[in-house]
Order: structure tokens, then C-alpha cells, then sequence
């Protein structure tokens, strides 16, 4: 018997695709659940150092909950690198205008911070209604 650890080369783990519905989900459990499913942690065949994650698309992205008062309480803040070029904006305003950039800024900070972080983060696809353009893969529910 061999007694090797497996390490997973560039390409050689199938991608799957995975869909979540974000209807009524806290925010930060979506995220939790979807940057491990990125990164590919829930694969026995997990590497740190490769992308062994699945492809996710997240619909109803709209309809994701805030708990508390976050909605109206924290703020998104971005700077455009300019004098007085900062810009704030609270999570509700953000969920009301474009809710995919609320739910992948979430994910996004719960992947590895490096170039391979980047590269996970590209296999997410976020949609604020139910309705997406993937029908034609052969979808996986994820549930939260």
C-alpha cells in the first residue's frame, strides 16, 4: 500500500458546476459556504497550491438577507485614489443597486489572498434573479 500524498496537478480535477439559491441566506454564511466550494475543500483531492474548486453561480442574488441592522448601518467604503475621492455607500444601498458586487466582494474576501485567489473568484457567477444563462450544464444544487 502506498503511502504518498496526493498532490493535484494544473487540470487534472474536473470542474463541476454547482448552484445555490441566495433567497432569504444570511450574506457571510452564502459567502462561507461558497468560497469553500471555490477553493475546493469539499474534494478529497484538495491542494492548497491548485485550483481544485467547482464552478458556482449564485441566483437570487438580490433577495440575500442582512441580519441586524447591517442594511442600513455598515458601509461599503471605495476610494478612487484622489483627494477626497472617498465614496461610501451602505450595504442596502449596494444590495438595491447591484447586489452581485455585494456577494462577490464577500466571497472575494474569503478566498487566499494572491494570484490563485484571483483565479477562484473567476468561477463565480452571480445573478440577481432566478434566471440564469447555464441551463445547458449539468447543474449540482449546494445547499446552505
Amino acid at each position: 500500500m502506498r503511502r504518498q500524498t496526493y498532490f493535484a496537478k494544473n487540470g487534472e480535477v474536473a470542474k463541476s458546476w454547482r448552484v445555490i439559491d441566495a433567497q432569504g441566506t444570511p450574506l457571510g454564511r452564502l459567502a462561507a459556504e461558497v468560497a469553500i466550494v471555490l477553493m475546493g475543500k469539499h474534494r478529497p483531492e484538495y491542494t492548497p497550491h491548485t485550483d481544485t474548486g467547482d464552478k458556482v453561480i449564485v441566483i437570487n442574488g438580490s433577495s440575500v438577507e442582512l441580519t441586524g441592522r447591517k442594511a442600513e448601518l455598515r458601509l461599503k467604503l471605495r476610494y478612487s485614489g484622489y483627494p477626497g475621492g472617498l465614496k461610501a455607500e451602505t450595504y442596502g444601498q449596494v444590495r438595491a443597486k447591484n447586489p452581485e458586487r455585494l456577494i462577490s466582494d464577500a466571497v472575494r474576501r474569503m478566498l487566499p489572498k494572491n494570484r490563485l485567489g484571483r483565479v477562484m473568484l473567476t468561477n463565480l457567477y452571480v445573478y440577481p434573479g432566478a434566471d440564469h444563462p447555464h441551463a445547458k450544464e449539468r447543474l449540482a444544487e449546494l445547499k446552505v
